[in-house]
């Protein structure tokens, strides 16, 4: 098992960037995370044209096709030798000169990111884990659309860092409005009367690659399902909640600001929603590793 990263097309154990690079003094980078199952890549096509989306929000050129980007993936997995793996695509401005204006940055970094995935304990999804409502409030979507997968992530560093003082594994933003929008690197759904419901797009979040799984899933399997606005109040009356992301999947949620939801246990909904996930990687991801990203 090993580390190995990929930058603009060369493997190294180790690599750096320009201190000049305007992704470190700026924030201005795109990014994605993609794990294996199976040793197989999952949902690139999903996550690359996510990427791509990212991109053309902040008018970043993106120097590769999909199909480069699958073949670089591809041979970065192979040489890192892992069982599993953890992906991490970065696209950044470039160097440039000590300004804001990108205007001097005339070549992108593309770095691909590859190191033995290390999973969540066992416990958080026979348990639950607890997160709590924080006060840090999600990025205003007509400021800096959290819709965007940018490497500018401080605004949930904050919310982490309130979630940590209060003692929860993760923090639960609301928006400017005062409706739930998302944890620090999850979106979250909860239960309520049968019903699935979830913040929507509108609400300022990321269109988590899970999240339309589970959504496509949800509807597929027969479950009621309602995107919309919800204040805080909605999910203290949950009778269930999870969380979902690349590297969580599905994580049930059975504290809400230190207090049970329902009997402080994974309800049957999040249970079934985990089986039907799994049951959809071991279709899709446990045979040979396929030759297109396409």
């Amino acid at each position: 098992m090993s580390t190995k990263i990929n930058l603009n097309g060369q493997i190294l154990e180790d690599a750096s960037i320009s201190v000049f690079d305007h992704g470190f003094l700026f924030g201005d980078s795109i990014y994605e995370v993609i794990c294996t199952h199976n040793g197989q890549p999952c949902f690139v096509k999903e996550h690359l044209h996510r990427l791509r989306q990212s991109a053309f929000a902040i008018s970043l050129s993106i120097p590769l096709s999909d199909e480069q980007f699958w073949q670089e993936i591809q041979r970065t997995v192979r040489e890192s030798a892992n069982p599993e793996s953890y992906i991490r695509i970065v696209v950044t401005r470039g160097v440039g000169e000590i300004d804001i204006d990108p205007g001097s940055c005339t070549r992108p970094n593309v770095l691909i990111y590859v190191t033995p995935l290390k999973a969540y304990p066992q416990e958080d999804y026979e348990k639950g884990i607890h997160i709590a409502l924080v006060s840090i409030k999600r990025n205003f979507k007509e400021a800096l659309n959290p819709g965007i997968k940018t490497g500018n992530y401080l605004n949930n560093v904050l919310a982490k860092l309130e979630a940590n003082q209060l003692g929860a594994k993760d923090a639960l933003m609301l928006n400017s409005m005062g409706y739930l929008t998302e944890c620090t690197t999850s979106n979250i759904f909860f239960i309520r009367e049968g019903r699935i419901m979830t913040p929507s797009l509108e609400c300022g979040i990321l269109d988590g690659i899970t999240r339309q799984v589970i959504l496509r899933l949800a509807r597929e399997n027969g479950f009621l399902l309602e995107e919309g606005q919800w204040p805080p109040e909605e999910i203290q009356l949950a009778e269930e909640a999870f969380i979902t992301g690349t590297l969580k999947q599905i994580m049930p949620v059975t504290l809400l600001d230190g207090r049970l939801i329902k009997d402080g246990k994974p309800g049957p909904v999040t249970i079934k929603l985990m089986s039907l996930y799994h049951d959809l990687l071991e279709k899709e991801y446990g045979q040979a590793v396929k030759g297109s990203v396409s």
